[in-house]
């Protein structure tokens, strides 16, 4: 009798405090029914109006000179333009509505992480940042456009404009001020070439610069300017003692000869060691610029006599045979290589370039391919989506202190920037679409690199 008294008496509190705690609920959620409501608005249908853009076609991107290689694993994306709707989900009034429509944009954009990648091309004041009749220095004459026949430069008064990032006309005075006592290194194929020629015109301005030191000796480097196949420059600025150097290194792996004593040997290409130039000289660098992608084919596999190794040996795994998986698979070794000395090196700044796109239409570089448009943004002039054209390479450095320099999307839709067929020398009928005229594009990947210095 008295356990059952007990057992009344404590299902009665207990129906009291669950009546109680219903009550407060019930009184907070009437006081303020959006107090903890932000994960519920995310849910709402703020961006109804969604317009999708297949830019995949657009341009499609391929590979560098042969027309029957296997494409090396590039990726497209499609591009996604979010409307906000008038429609706000609530109990508001029209005028209240709309005031919680704007503060939900706004602390939207509070949020937005900065994207380089996402943005437009703009007419841009104070262009081109240097001149291609007076960078003479630094420029190969056949990207020097303005020393051709071409007769329309309209493609270098645009400016990339960030959508959510802060990126200042670049000074190559205060460039050089900034980097002070440190050392930039590009490392990879004729792409980080063009890279490397544009900064040192955009740091110096085109002009003559007597007092810049050659210091190539200092890494190995032992050809000129305008050899045919450089493996590096490395050029000194006394005032503020910046180093600014190139390697070309194709596909950023270890190659080496498989017999020295044989001039026609074929080499070792090891997918899994990063060139040993860099391990040579990683603890000389304070920001560091990787890029790749163009080499990976069969006929630059054939015409270089490489080799496939991984582990020392011959590959035998079938899954690495598509060019593209190599490709993909190298990458992501120097990527992981490279991350686990950046703990070593802790003023090291390192980026992997996206790839670079190319424009042949109609054909390939052989076999008619051209890009005779003159006219700038004929296929747009925005970039909207978020993610990377080239995922290969965002898939690389996700998850590592490696930042990826995107480039890709921006530099897509600009398919008059190339040197076409204006500076083809000996070569009838054959136009580059692949590297881009100077003053140009590159010049874009250059100020998006310093803004995220």
């Amino acid at each position: 009798m008295k356990l059952g008294l007990n057992g009344l008496v404590g299902k009665q509190l207990s129906l009291t405090l669950v009546i109680i705690f219903t009550t407060l609920l019930i009184w907070k959620w009437v006081r303020t029914p959006y107090e903890d409501s932000f994960h519920q608005l995310q849910d709402l249908d703020l961006f109804s109006q969604v317009a999708k853009v297949d830019y995949a076609n657009q341009h499609p991107l391929a590979e560098e000179d042969f027309p029957n290689a296997e494409i090396a694993g590039h990726h497209t994306s499609e591009t996604v333009v979010q409307v906000v709707s008038d429609n706000i989900v609530g109990p508001t009034t029209a005028s209240k509505q709309t005031e919680d429509a704007k503060g939900f944009q706004s602390q939207i954009r509070e949020d937005k992480v900065c994207n380089f990648a996402k943005g437009k091309w703009v007419a841009g004041k104070g262009r081109p940042l240097y001149s291609g009749f007076e960078c003479k220095q630094w420029l190969s004459e056949p990207w020097a456009c303005r020393l051709t026949q071409r007769t329309d430069f309209s493609y270098e008064k645009f400016r990339w404009e960030p959508e959510n990032c802060d990126m200042p006309e670049f000074d190559g005075t205060n460039f050089l001020r900034r980097t002070k006592d440190k050392t930039i290194a590009l490392v990879g194929d004729s792409l980080g070439r063009q890279q490397f020629q544009s900064l040192m015109c955009m740091v110096t301005g085109g002009k003559e610069r007597p007092d810049v030191e050659d210091v190539g000796l200092q890494y190995g480097f032992t050809m000129g300017l305008n050899d045919k196949r450089p493996n590096g420059w490395a050029y000194w600025f006394p005032f503020t003692n910046t180093t600014i150097l190139y390697y070309w290194s194709a596909t950023l792996c270890d190659v080496e000869p498989l017999n020295v004593s044989d001039p026609a040997t074929s080499y070792a290409m090891h997918l899994d060691r990063p060139t040993s130039f860099l391990k040579q000289n990683l603890h000389k660098f304070d920001v560091l610029v990787l890029n790749t992608g163009h080499h990976w084919n069969r006929g630059k596999l054939r015409a270089n006599r490489w080799e496939m190794f991984v582990n020392g040996t011959p590959n035998t795994d079938r899954r690495l045979a598509a060019m593209g998986s190599a490709k993909d698979f190298a990458v992501h070794r120097v990527v992981e290589w490279l991350d686990s000395q950046l703990p070593h090196h802790p003023r090291l700044k390192a980026f992997f370039r996206s790839i670079s796109p190319r424009h042949f239409f109609n054909g390939e570089w052989n076999s008619g391919g051209t890009c005779d448009n003159t006219k700038p943004l004929t296929g747009g002039n925005v970039v909207s989506q978020d993610a990377a054209i080239d995922a290969a390479a965002a898939s690389a450095v996700n998850g590592t202190r490696v930042v990826l320099l995107d480039i890709t999307g921006l530099s897509q839709l600009r398919d008059e920037s190339h040197i076409s067929k204006y500076s083809i020398k000996g070569t009838e009928g054959v136009q580059d679409c692949l590297h881009w005229c100077l003053p140009g594009i590159p010049d874009t990947w250059n100020e998006v690199l310093a803004a995220q210095l």
